[in-house]
């Protein structure tokens, strides 16, 4: 098959599932064929190999699913980073950059900052911080052994010595250290809710749901975070679209000062964050 037939099939295939259909055909065959996705274009007379037409076709029926197509090429972008990802991590997205981008005008002021991400997955955060701070000392956890795998994989790839990978139950493993940044990601879906069961399913639900509507480790965070941080210190966790208001209340009653809660690319509530209290 012709890569211009081949990009016409797959759209057509795709546009039931995806709105995105012609895109995630460019990003599948690009992949299957090892190429950018202006060669697609560049050259749309050439042919599929048997090999490269039964790859892209496996491609094809596994996005039917709305398997994620960052599982299927085994790589996201984030801040400009080419990131490993496999379904032991959630896949990186826009949205979180938000994260990134609040930190580092946080820390701008400060000469070699120290910072505490918890639950780093694909290491994407902090491996973000790090190549925009070269002067940070950086710690990461995870609880899960496989995410740090892929984590430390990204870091080697990347060749990025200023963060420290470890495994931890969020503060768990942490000892007697003071951080002028935390920041998280953490679990924050109800685990009733209804987008579950769309393509997010595929990724993994230890990463995604909480109890106490999607509370839970939002608030252990938040309450805990201020011993180890230090004066001066920021608490910055992204959260649902609809938890915005409560986040400001947990912050509050947690003493944080400076309390604000920032919008996501589409205007929604996304992050929260607070200055360390005087009297943690």
């Amino acid at each position: 098959m012709r890569i211009d037939a081949a990009l016409k099939n797959g759209t057509e295939l795709l546009s039931v599932v995806s709105a995105s259909a012609r895109l995630d055909v460019e990003m599948l065959l690009a992949h299957c064929l090892g190429k950018q996705p202006s060669y697609l274009y560049t050259w749309p007379e050439k042919t599929l190999s048997a090999d490269q037409y039964k790859t892209f076709s496996a491609s094809l029926k596994q996005r039917q699913d709305l398997y994620p197509i960052a599982y299927i090429t085994g790589f996201q972008e984030f801040w400009s980073l080419k990131l490993k990802v496999t379904p032991d991590v959630l896949i990186p997205r826009a949205d979180t950059e938000l994260l990134v981008e609040t930190s580092l005008s946080r820390i701008s002021d400060i000469k070699n900052p120290k910072i505490l991400e918890l639950g780093t997955g694909s290491g994407a955060i902090a491996l973000a911080l790090a190549t925009e701070r070269s002067d940070s000392e950086i710690i990461a956890t995870d609880i899960s052994d496989k995410a740090l795998v892929v984590a430390q994989t990204n870091q080697y790839r990347l060749q990025l010595n200023n963060v420290c990978f470890i495994k931890s139950d969020w503060f768990g493993s942490i000892q007697n250290e003071k951080f002028d940044l935390i920041v998280s990601n953490p679990p924050y879906i109800n685990p009733t809710d209804s987008h579950l069961k769309q393509g997010i399913r595929h990724e993994p639900i230890l990463a995604l749901t909480a109890e106490d509507n999607g509370f839970h480790d939002l608030k252990q965070i938040t309450n805990q975070a201020t011993a180890y941080l230090k004066t001066g210190g920021w608490l910055i966790l992204e959260h649902g679209y609809d938890q915005g208001l409560t986040m400001g209340v947990i912050l509050k009653k947690a003493a944080y000062q400076q309390i604000s809660c920032l919008p996501d690319l589409g205007g929604n509530d996304r992050i929260s964050l607070g200055l360390r209290p005087l009297t943690p």
